[in-house]
Formats: C-alpha cells, structure tokens, sequence
C-alpha cells in the first residue's frame, strides 16, 4: 500500500516510475538493467536490506542517486546509509512534497538530510579520524578553488549558488567536485564534507 501510494504521488509530480518492488534483492538488478537517475528505499525489508541495496546500486550503477526513506532514524543507520553512497536520508514522516523536493535535489546531484537528523550528522563529523600525516597529505593535494568550494558546500550552499558565489559555471563547480570525490575517496558530497572536516580542511558552523 505505501510502494502504491508513493508511485502514485511520483506519477502526479511528473516522474517515471520504471520499477516497484518489495526486496532488496529485487532492487539491485532491476537498477542496474534501467539505470534509473534515482532509487528510493527503505532499510527494513525481507532478506538484503536498502542499505546494503544503495551499496551495490550506487556500485554497480554510478549515476544512480539512492534516497533512504525509513523510520529508523537512529546515528547508526545514517551512517551506514552515507558510507553506502546514499544521496539522501529522510523519515517516513517528512510529507509528500518535502519528499518530492528531496527527490528532485538528490536527482540533481545535491544530499538531502532529515533537518532532525543533522545533529547525528555532527557527531560523525567530530568524531576522531586516521593518522595526522595521512590527513595532511590529502589536504595539500586539495587546492585552494577545491577548499572554498568544500567550505561552501559544507555552509549548505547548492551547486548553483556556489557558481554564483564563486564567478565560474555549474560545469566547473561540478568539475571541482569530481576533483574532490577523487582525492578524499569519497562518493558523494556529504562523505567528502565529513572527510573534509575531520581532516580541518573545512569547517562546520
């Protein structure tokens, strides 16, 4: 009844829905056979559960962005959920069009976290990290035009108003990104701010 009443609202806001399933284990190769743009799941399912599904999606399918929509809203699987490679996290009780908006977000290569999650998201970010000679190296190799652009996306800045910030194209933004991802071995934005903060490149407020 949920899987229905999502694709439902989905269709009404202008999407294509090419897949509905219940399992974990149907999620991954159906992903991967349609290469959709996005995946939303929740954690708790029969057999593999969304987690582990967003791992292997976001693997074996690069472009696609997984949203987590669950009720388990605890530090743990948020975590797991962002080492995962998810895209967004939010809880069943956020509304249709907060849903709606995240999708088009996560769709767009933005990170869309439940505002009463944050809190845990902080406590990862202040949480000890890997040796300090390690950390210093990978931050000498992150260049200046990449710090700003972390310190800007870590401030909660979108791709176009940090182009806008900066005087250079959402292409270029983009590009500073992928730099970005690469150097910290991270997917997404939100692991390379956690990263990033955690080796004093960036700061959060």
């Amino acid at each position: 009844m949920v899987r229905e009443s999502l694709k439902r609202s989905y269709l009404e806001w202008g999407f294509d829905v090419v897949a509905d399933v219940g399992s974990g284990e149907e999620a991954v190769p159906l992903a991967i056979a349609h290469q959709p743009q996005l995946v939303v799941t929740d954690i708790a399912m029969p057999g593999m559960d969304g987690i582990e599904a967003c791992e292997q999606i976001t693997q074996q399918s690069p472009n696609t962005r997984v949203i987590i929509l669950t009720m388990h809203g605890d530090e743990d699987s948020l975590s797991r959920a962002i080492r995962a490679g998810a895209s967004g996290f939010l809880l069943k009780d956020c509304s249709i069009d907060e849903l709606m908006t995240a999708t088009r977000l996560a769709a767009s290569g933005e990170t869309v976290i439940a505002p009463q999650l944050k809190p845990h998201l902080l406590a990862q970010v202040r949480r000890p990290t890997a040796t300090v000679a390690s950390n210093m190296t990978t931050q000498h190799r992150i260049t200046p035009r990449e710090t700003e652009v972390l310190q800007m996306i870590a401030d909660g800045h979108s791709t176009p108003e940090v182009a806008e910030r900066l005087f250079i194209s959402q292409k270029t933004v983009k590009n500073h990104l992928a730099s970005i991802y690469q150097k910290l071995d991270a997917r997404d934005r939100t692991q390379a701010v956690l990263t990033s903060v955690r080796m004093g490149i960036v700061t959060l407020d």
